[in-house]
């Protein structure tokens, strides 16, 4: 996995979320089909597929980082998004708080670029960017801020799901 190698992480923690509450609920595939697939996805010792945010009733990612932090109170975490989220960041509950509470790491999507650079929180979050060669984002203090542009994976979460159907 592309986050593992480029930031030298040691592990992923695929978090499977009861409902994204921007997205219509209609859309979703029951949360065990999800769960059970991200699982045959996550072919990998390093990414571990968790279902913390049903366990602690947890809507939003910024309630989440914070009981995740607060629950793992030695453990360095870093938020990884791809471009079709940063393009919409700007519409998440508290995303300046999420900003500040761990840094991030936003993979390209092809079809996004545009829009996810061009977004409100990317243009607000400006000046926090670093480039991928600057360095380990864990020893930087947030808000900080990566863009991988050579990460087009193409597929959506959705169309992961898919895959395993």
């Amino acid at each position: 996995m592309v986050a593992l190698d480029r930031l030298a992480l040691d592990a992923v923690w695929w978090l499977v979320t009861p409902g994204n509450p921007l997205k219509d609920p209609a859309i979703y595939a029951s949360y065990e089909d999800r769960l059970h697939g991200a699982r045959a996805i996550a072919d990998h010792p390093d990414i571990v597929v968790s279902d913390f945010e049903r366990r602690r009733n947890l809507q939003y990612t910024v309630d989440t980082l914070e009981q995740l932090q607060d629950a793992n109170p030695d453990a360095a975490f870093i938020w990884l998004m791809g471009a079709d989220s940063l393009a919409g960041f700007h519409r998440w509950k508290d995303w300046r708080r999420i900003a500040e509470l761990t840094p991030i790491a936003v993979f390209n999507r092809p079809g996004y670029e545009n829009s996810a650079m061009e977004s409100e929180a990317a243009k607000t979050l400006a000046a926090f960017r670093v480039t991928p060669s600057e360095g380990d984002l864990l020893e930087k203090e947030p808000p900080v801020w990566v863009y991988f542009n050579e990460t087009d994976n193409p597929l959506s979460s959705t169309a992961l799901r898919n895959k395993t159907s």
